[in-house]
């Protein structure tokens, strides 16, 4: 079925028409802060802990925004006779917001969780130099991250969470085990301390004489020379 003519100007007008209908509300920022969406990409924290020098993240940018600096150190053998291993050390992580397109591709790509989406906003500059932020300010923009929304009823349980509960109910496990054991063990010990102490008073009063009621005998004359018979 064709259309009717002139049926979308009329969707058109409709849709001005209820717009000059409501009421015209003006956002009072700076005095009131604007109410972002959970998932706003304002800019990017920096969590250095976690980050590795992988490169990943430069490499995948397609504006070249990222700037990293490393340098490699030795760490001693774990154990003795070991073998001696290096790692990178991050000296410089710094981001240029003036190149910066939005994408998302390094937070993505990231391989060990060390760049988030912040909602803050407010980092407009009067020179286009200071929009390249270094890492003590991506690190402060860290803190400003939301918590990840909450998973849907019937999600299935992240791995990361579902393998640290399995180690949280196997350490219960254990732990549980030995309390049980140790509890055992404190039982079998009063019982044989008690059964010790019942045999050491059975062994007294088989090793004390009873006393004769009648006192002792009258002792037998002596038939030497001085005590002869008359």
């Amino acid at each position: 079925m064709s259309p009717i003519p002139g049926s979308g100007l009329a969707k058109g007008l409709a849709v001005t028409l209820r717009t000059m209908t409501k009421k015209t509300v003006t956002a009072q920022y700076p005095d009131v802060q604007p109410e972002l969406p959970p998932r706003s990409r304002g800019v990017i924290g920096l969590f250095e802990e976690n980050c590795t020098v992988c490169m990943l993240c430069a490499r995948e940018c397609p504006d070249w925004c990222i700037y990293i600096d490393s340098h490699k150190e030795t760490v001693p053998a774990a154990v003795e006779g070991g073998r001696e291993r290096s790692r990178n050390v991050l000296d410089r992580f710094a981001i240029d917001f003036s190149l910066c397109m939005y994408c998302g591709i390094c937070i993505e790509v990231c391989p060990f969780d060390a760049l988030f989406w912040s909602p803050e906003f407010e980092y407009a500059e009067t020179d286009i130099h200071e929009l390249t932020h270094e890492r003590d300010k991506l690190r402060e923009w860290m803190w400003t991250v939301p918590a990840p929304p909450a998973l849907d009823p019937g999600a299935e349980e992240p791995k990361e969470v579902a393998a640290a509960r399995k180690a949280a109910d196997k350490l219960a496990a254990a732990q549980a085990a030995e309390a049980a054991a140790a509890q055992q063990t404190a039982a079998e010990q009063a019982a044989a301390q008690a059964e010790q102490a019942a045999g050491s008073e059975a062994a007294g009063s088989e090793g004390t004489a009873p006393a004769d009621p009648t006192g002792p005998s009258d002792p037998t004359p002596n038939s030497g020379p001085e005590g002869g018979q008359a």
